[in-house]
């Protein structure tokens, strides 16, 4: 499939489309837009963008699909913003890693007019930045697609079927579903990352110097940024709470554990995550 394609607000995942789309031929045409404009002069430079708007309005005049990449706190805003000038029968989806409330505001935006079918590609990492991304970034990883209950079948199709062609495997599940999902699997461990950095700040700084392998690959995600990510937790809230709580109590196990030396629950403990980490599909 060949679409002509805006992205708005691209960073790492929105500069990976574009770079992605040129290399897969998955666009016949690709436009940016960014806020700031000395960001719109570089994009300009780059082989993959066939052209910069100055405005999100003029970015998506002509596209058949809208990628939004703005951090989530900012999408619906964005929407809200572009809706007057989309062409009718346009598809506008995101990269948001919160997709509730973002996929029922953003289709009550354009209802009359477009399309909103909402997108969570599991591809990101602790860079940010359209810089760092790469034409590779998705293949290979899962994308979600969320649409709601009365969307168009064929809507979410031809999204799923851009995601396909940048090599992604899609998931299609419900909006709140895929909240649940991502509180586990990725907002939790960055919580954990983060506050486990934070506890040792609070020790001698001098152990740092010492890390290995463990404590460095354990705490990789910490490096994100934590303006991005205090929008994520704000918008996830009920649901990465409810992640803790679950966390909380196994924590709370091996504790109990260790402290009544039950050396055989400590090991099972162990177990059970070491055959839930083998049991992850290799990275492509």
């Amino acid at each position: 499939m060949s679409e002509t394609i805006a992205i708005l607000a691209p960073g790492l995942l929105g500069g990976s489309v574009a770079m992605a789309a040129r290399h897969f031929g998955a666009a016949s045409r690709t436009t940016l837009w960014a806020r700031r404009p000395e960001v719109r002069l570089k994009l300009r430079e780059q082989p993959w963008c066939d052209a910069v708007a100055d405005s999100p309005e003029e970015a998506v005049r002509e596209a058949s699909l809208v990628i939004v990449c703005a951090p989530v706190d900012q999408i619906i805003p964005l929407v809200r913003q572009i809706a007057p000038a989309l062409k009718n029968g346009a598809i506008v989806t995101d990269v948001g890693s919160v997709k509730g409330e973002i996929c029922r505001q953003g289709t009550a935006a354009i209802h009359d007019k477009a399309h909103f079918v909402g997108s969570h590609p599991m591809a990101g990492s602790e860079k940010t930045g359209w810089e760092h991304g790469r034409a590779n970034l998705f293949a290979g990883r899962t994308t979600f697609i969320t649409p709601l209950p009365d969307t168009d079948p064929k809507i979410a199709e031809r999204v799923a079927a851009f995601w396909h062609a940048l090599g992604s495997e899609v998931a299609t599940v419900a909006p709140d579903i895929h909240d649940e999902i991502v509180a586990h699997i990725s907002h939790l461990p960055q919580v954990i990352a983060s506050t486990l950095c934070a506890s040792l700040a609070k020790r001698n700084v001098g152990w740092r110097n010492f890390a290995g392998g463990g404590l460095r690959d354990t705490t990789r995600i910490a490096g994100s940024d934590p303006k991005l990510w205090k929008t994520i937790l704000e918008q996830n809230r009920d649901e990465v709470l409810r992640a803790l709580r679950a966390y909380q109590e196994e924590l709370h196990g091996m504790e109990r554990a260790l402290a009544n030396r039950d050396w055989f629950e400590v090991q099972a403990i162990m177990e059970r995550g070491k055959a839930y980490r083998e049991q992850f599909r290799p990275i492509p």
